[in-house]
Formats: structure tokens, sequence, C-alpha cells
């Protein structure tokens, strides 16, 4: 029992790490004045342990801290991919320039700090890692420091001195890294007058997704232009733009074709999206005072029924391609994909997961749901063959050097880097592919927020050790340097960006992803409660991280070739 609570094996060391995080997570729970700072707890509760003699094996303690942050990037790079390009596309080019000008911030107030307390570079290196909570720069440059005291003929203790310094002050200036980013986001609501509801409305206003969102529209044919034309022939270039689903003529109710002639005084079921509404009215007409209780008193032979998506072979095909309507005589008029009602077009991509809205003939709509499977507890397991694939591929391209002129070493996209930029690519083409991405909201959060415990409770049982000492030794400077670091570059972007009319949510991933904060990230969203945040932070976090690295290896170059 005493090596179990006092030792340093692999039970103590899998105990600590238990009651670390089941501590910090019920610390997180409680809030002054409205504000928690959530599972950062964890962090600051592993640095408290750790200081008074707790200490975790080496081995399982690195081995934590770099899965559990694989973990925590892969699963944000999954739920941010399918829409992180158009995001790139629509705000990206601007909030990578300001994360870009956030780096640079950051590098000009380290040698700012430098130049005028005399500090030395190296060390303030580590002050700047930390207080961007950038671990990869602090490994690159500890790397680059060895080789090049090695090459100048140094001892290798000589060398592991320099890196511990440099670990010392990271350590130092991490907590405040942490809790200085936080406390922008905080302090900006308040500070911008921000109106959390206004700004989601605005956000999801431009949001492709909330432009295509499923519209039911009631319509009379009265446009003299389309009498006797077939519904291929109106829908002429408009083919995407909307779904007529029932025609009514008479009292006879039926699924129109593309050869289906409209004739004068004809009502239409459309389904289309907001954006298309006034041009449904100019082509057919004005709506009229229908309800959709009025259709179905007439569908004797119709069945309206939702059909999940869970056949891989569906995955990634267009209803284009499968052309329901015409084998069948179903029509798909809606898609529900993550809670969002989208308008069925033709050349939208099926992914696994997705829940399809038809309606047809009984016989119909059986060999529909035979097509696409409709077995939703099938999907209830999440995919861990992609999933694990998806991390090897992720280790792999992070560990890829990339080689610069003049600069000896290479620079790697490391272990948070490369998980991420894989992860968003599969989560954003795997349907493409033909490649089955789909896992559970529930099964994506089990999974984050596990990496994400890890990774807090492996920091901060690492950093306890020295963090008294190092603050007793002077280390206390390093602190305010380091609150230096992190809250001049994130004030300064957070009002410029307002200034340039970037939505508060965009900010705070803005933030988050610029200062590679996981733990920031997390408590934004769990403080302002919208994955927005998680799409922008992946918007500029693998800039943010290569940029990062490179300029801490550069600073030590600087400061010791």
């Amino acid at each position: 029992m005493r090596d179990l609570f006092l030792g340093t094996g692999i039970a103590h060391s899998i105990l600590l790490f238990a009651v670390v995080i089941a501590s910090g997570l019920w610390f997180g729970r409680f809030k002054i004045k409205g504000v928690s700072i959530g599972s950062t707890w964890i962090l600051f509760l592993g640095i408290l342990l750790s200081h008074f003699g707790f200490r975790a094996d080496p081995t399982v303690l690195a081995f934590m801290k770099d899965f559990g942050l694989i973990l925590f990037v892969f699963c944000i790079g999954l739920q941010v991919g399918p829409g992180f390009f158009h995001s790139f596309r629509a705000s990206g080019i601007k909030l990578n320039l300001l994360a870009v000008g956030m780096v640079v911030l950051a590098i000009l107030t380290t040698l700012v700090i430098h130049w005028v307390t005399g500090e030395e570079l190296g060390t303030m290196v580590g002050v700047m890692s930390g207080a961007v909570t950038n671990t990869p720069g602090l490994g690159a440059a500890q790397q680059t420091l060895a080789n090049i005291l090695t090459a100048q003929g140094a001892a290798p203790e000589v060398a592991a001195l320099n890196a511990s310094s440099l670990a010392s002050s990271y350590a130092i200036a991490y907590p405040l890294g942490v809790l200085g980013v936080i406390a922008v986001l905080i302090l900006l609501r308040p500070l911008l007058k921000v109106d959390l509801q206004k700004e989601k409305a605005q956000l999801e206003e431009e949001d492709d997704l909330a432009a295509s969102q499923a519209r039911r529209m009631h319509c009379e044919v009265e446009n003299p232009a389309i009498f006797g034309k077939t519904l291929s022939e109106v829908k002429k270039g408009l083919a995407d733009s909307f779904v007529v689903t029932r025609l009514m003529r008479g009292e006879q109710i039926f699924i129109p074709h593309k050869d289906t002639t409209l004739q004068q005084g004809d009502k239409v079921l459309i389904v289309t999206s907001q954006s298309h509404v006034d041009a449904i009215r100019i082509i057919f007409g004005e709506e009229v005072p229908l309800h959709l209780s009025d259709w179905k008193e007439h569908e004797m032979r119709l069945v309206s029924k939702r059909l999940t998506v869970s056949r891989r072979k569906v995955n990634g095909k267009t209803l284009r391609e499968l052309n329901f309507h015409a084998k069948f005589g179903v029509q798909v008029s809606r898609i529900l994909r993550t809670g969002l009602e989208i308008v069925a077009k033709p050349n939208i991509i099926l992914q696994t997961g997705d829940i399809l809205q038809v309606l047809g003939p009984e016989d119909g709509i059986k060999r529909v749901e035979h097509a696409v499977g409709n077995n939703p507890d099938s999907l209830s397991r999440p995919n861990l063959v992609f999933i694990f694939f998806g991390i090897a591929l992720g280790v792999l391209f992070g560990s890829v050097p990339i080689h610069f002129p003049g600069i000896p070493q290479p620079v790697k996209l490391g272990l948070a880097g490369g998980p991420l930029i894989i992860a968003i690519i599969l989560g954003a083409f795997g349907p493409k592919w033909k490649i089955s991405t789909y896992t559970t909201v529930s099964a994506n959060m089990m999974l984050r927020e596990i990496g994400i415990s890890f990774f807090l409770a492996a920091v901060g049982l690492g950093a306890g050790e020295t963090f008294v000492s190092s603050l007793l030794a002077g280390g206390y400077w390093w602190i305010l340097y380091g609150f230096l670091i992190t809250v001049i570059p994130c004030l300064l972007t957070a009002l410029i960006a307002r200034l340039l009319k970037v939505n508060f949510y965009q900010i705070c991933g803005l933030i988050a992803g610029g200062m590679t904060s996981p733990a920031s990230l997390a408590y934004a969203q769990d403080a302002y409660g919208s994955d927005h945040i998680s799409v922008n932070y992946a918007t500029v976090y693998p800039l943010t991280m290569f940029l990062r690295v490179l300029a801490a290896q550069m600073m030590i170059l600087f400061a010791f070739a």
C-alpha cells in the first residue's frame, strides 16, 4: 500500500492520474461569480500534488501527455472537418493573418523584455513557449539547443542543463499562460459589450449550412410562363435550388417526376432553402394557405418516413447517383445532419449517420430502406479502426521534417499539428473517398474529454517538481514576463479583430487557436456553448503551431549559434 500511494510504479501513476483528474473535474463544477475555469483545475492540482512529492513514472507521464493531446486534437479535427474548408474560404484568410500577427506580437514582446531586462534569450524562449502554451515549441527549442551545443563541443551535461533551464522557465510561465488566455476570453465579453445570441445568429446567417436549411413552401402555379412546361424545363439552371415533393391537381395528389407538365391552378409542395424563397415565388406564384396535413388527408397510398444511412456503400454517394425517384418512385425531400435540416439537393453527398426524410409508395420506401441500411443501432459503436488509423497517419505526418534554407534544424508539426491536420482532411473529404468517418457526438465528446484530462494532468504533474524552486530562485519574474507575452498579443489581436468586424465566437476560436491552447478552447466552449469556436480554432491552429515551433527554433539559433 505504501508503494501504491508514495511509490513511482505504474499502479501509483495510474492512481495519481485518476485522483488528479477526478478532483480537478469536481472543482471545475464550481463557479465564482458565474465564472469557472473548468477542466483547467486538473493542471493546478497536478502541480500541487507533484510539489508535495507525489510523482508519476516519467515514461507514463510522457505517454499520457502526448497521447492525451493527440486524442484531443484528433477529435477536434473530426468535429470541425466537414465545415473547415468552408470556414477557411469564408473568413479563414483574415483569421490566419490575425493569427500570424499574434505570433509576431508574442515574439516582439519577448525580445523587448529580453532587451529591457537583460534576461537570457534562451530562458525567454522557454518563457514564451509556456506563455503561449506551446509544448511542441519547447521540445523543438530544446532539441535545437542540444544540437547547437553538441556541435560547439559542449559536454552533454551542459546541454542537458540548458535544456532543463528551458523546461523550468516553461513550467513557471505555463499556468499563467493558460489563465491569461482564459482571463482575456472572460474580459472580452464585457469589454466588447457582446450579445451572445446576436453573435450566434449573425454567424449562422453567414453559414452555408444555415443558408441551406430546409423550408417548406405551398405555392399555386400562377406564372403563365411555366404553363404547359415540364418540371425539368422549369428547373433548368435551378436544379439544385428546390425540390417539388408533391403536386395537387384537383383532388388528386401525387409525386411529380421530371416530365410532369405543370398546369394553371396546380398546387405544389416545395422544399427549398431560405435564400431561394423569393425566387420560388417568382417562378411558381405566391404561397397559398395550406398546411402539411392538407396534403396528408389525400395521401392514402403514400408513406412518409425517416431513414438512417447506415450502409457503408451509400457513404460518399450523391442523391443523383442513387436516383431513388426514378428507381423506386420515392422522393427525398430533406436530410437531417447533426440536428440540422438540409435541402435534399441532387448533388449533396450522403454521409453515414444522415437521416433522410422520404415520401413514396410503401413498397418503394422498403426498397430505399434496404438500400441505405436504416439501422441506427449499428452506428452506436465508434469506428475505432478509422480513428486509430487516422492517428497513425497523423503521427507520421507530424514527424516529417520540413527544411528551410538557412535553418540547420528541420521543423516538424509534431504530435499535435500532424493528427489535427489529418483529422480535418479525413472529416472533410472522407465521404468523397468512401471512408466512413462517422462518430457519434457522445463518442467524440468522451474521447476528447479523456484526452484533454490526460494532457492537463501530465503537464501539471511534470511541472510541479521544479515549480517552487524555480520560483524562489528568481523565476517569479518569469511569471510576469510570461503574463505579458500572453495578454498583450491576445488583447491587441482581439481588439484589431473586432475593428475588422470579426464575430465574437470567431475571436474566441482565433485566440485559443492562435495561442495553441486546448485548455482555453475547452473553457470557451463550456462558457459560451458553440461549436463555431472549435471550427475557427482549427482554422488557425495548424499555421499557428507551425509558426510557433519555427519561431522557437529560430530564436534559439539567434541566441546560441
